[in-house]
C-alpha cells in the first residue's frame, strides 16, 4: 500500500448517557464520568507501583466491604496447589459437581485480597455454582508468568478430584486474559480441557491494537485511556504480542466453547469483537454479547442496573449449556 491513509477527524462533543439504557445504568455512567482518570506510574518505577498497589488495596477494601457482607454463599480462604484461593459455596441445593474457576480483574496489578474474595462470593450467589476465586500473584513483585502459572496450578489440583468437563474457567478484564491464557496452557500441555470459558471484556491484546482503543478512549468512563504501563509492568520484559500474554494472537484451534462479553463504550470492545471472530474462524463454539452504552466491566462495581443482571443471566445460561446441571 502506498500513500498516506486518511484518518477521521472527530469533533469535540459531549456524549450524554443515552435513553436506550436503564435509569440506573444512566446514573452509573454519569457517576463514573465525574471520577478522575487514573495516573499510572511508569512501568520501570517499581517503588511507585508498590505505593499504588498499597493505596489501591486500602481503597478497594472499603468499596467491596458492603459487597462482601452481602454474600450469601459460605466463604473459605485456603491454599490450593500452594495458591491462595477463596472458595464460595452457594446456599441451598447447588450442584456441587460443577466448579466456576474465577479469575479476578484489576489490570494484572490490582484486585487481590478482599476484591477477589468478594467477587468469588458474588459469582457463587448469582450463578448458583461453587466458585473458586484465584488470588494469583501479581506485579510489581511477581510479573508474568506468575499469574497464569498460579491459575494453571489450581486447575491441575482441581481436576485431580473434579472432572474437567464439570469446570468452567472465567474472568473479567485482566482475569479474562488469564482465563484465555490458562486455557491455552491447559491445551498445550495436553491436560483435559474445561467445559467452557467465559471472557468478560477481556484484556487479551496487550499491544492495544484494536480500533476501540482509539474510538472509545475517554468515552469509556471506567478505563478512560490506555493501560500501557500496566501491561508493560505485567509483561516484565516479554514481548507483549506473545500468545500467553496476548491470547488474541494465539492459535485458538481446539479451544473450548466460549462466551465473550463487552459494551459499546468499552475500551476493550475491539478485543471482544476480534477474539470472537478468531474463535469462530477456528471452528470454536463462540458467543458474543455486547451491551448498549456499557463501559468496561459493567454499569458500576456491584451495581444494581438490570443490564448487570443480564450479564450474569447470560453467563449462567452458557454454563448450563456447556456443563449441564446434575440433580
Amino acid at each position: 500500500m502506498t500513500g498516506e491513509l486518511t484518518p477521521v477527524r472527530v469533533t469535540e462533543k459531549l456524549v450524554r448517557p443515552p435513553s436506550t439504557i436503564s435509569p440506573t445504568a444512566q446514573e452509573a455512567l454519569s457517576t463514573s464520568a465525574a471520577m478522575p482518570r487514573a495516573a499510572w506510574p511508569d512501568a520501570s518505577d517499581i517503588s511507585g507501583w508498590r505505593a499504588a498497589v498499597e493505596q489501591s488495596d486500602v481503597t478497594w477494601d472499603g468499596v467491596v466491604a458492603p459487597l462482601l457482607a452481602s454474600v450469601q454463599a459460605s466463604m473459605e480462604t485456603r491454599e490450593i496447589a500452594g495458591v491462595r484461593c477463596h472458595v464460595a459455596t452457594p446456599a441451598g441445593s447447588a450442584d456441587a459437581s460443577r466448579v466456576y474457576l474465577y479469575l479476578h480483574g484489576g489490570a494484572f496489578v490490582f484486585g487481590g485480597g478482599s476484591f477477589a474474595k468478594a467477587f468469588g462470593g458474588l459469582n457463587a450467589d448469582k450463578l448458583g455454582l461453587r466458585t473458586v476465586s484465584v488470588d494469583y500473584r501479581m506485579p510489581p513483585d511477581h510479573p508474568f508468568p506468575a499469574a497464569p502459572h498460579d491459575c494453571l496450578a489450581v486447575y491441575r489440583e482441581l481436576i485431580a478430584t473434579t472432572d474437567a468437563k464439570r469446570i468452567v474457567i472465567g474472568g473479567s478484564s485482566a482475569g479474562g486474559n488469564l482465563a484465555a491464557a490458562t486455557t491455552l496452557m491447559i491445551r498445550d500441555q495436553g491436560l483435559p480441557l474445561p467445559a467452557g470459558v467465559v471472557l468478560l471484556t477481556p484484556e487479551i491484546d496487550l499491544t492495544e491494537s484494536g480500533d476501540s482503543f482509539a474510538t472509545n478512549c475517554e468515552l469509556d468512563v471506567v478505563l478512560k485511556g490506555s493501560l500501557k504501563q500496566c501491561n508493560l509492568l505485567y509483561a516484565g520484559g516479554h514481548d507483549l504480542a506473545a500468545p500467553y500474554l496476548s491470547p488474541l494472537f494465539a492459535d485458538l484451534s481446539g479451544f473450548p466453547p466460549t462466551l465473550v462479553q463487552s459494551g459499546t463504550r468499552d475500551l476493550f470492545l475491539s478485543n471482544s469483537v476480534l477474539i470472537h471472530r478468531k474463535l469462530r474462524s477456528a471452528g470454536v463454539d463462540a458467543e458474543l454479547h455486547v451491551w448498549e452504552a456499557m463501559p468496561h466491566g459493567s454499569f458500576g462495581i456491584g451495581g444494581s442496573a438490570p443490564e448487570n443482571a443480564e450479564i450474569h443471566a447470560e453467563v449462567k445460561r452458557f454454563i448450563d449449556r456447556v456443563c449441564p446441571h446434575q440433580p
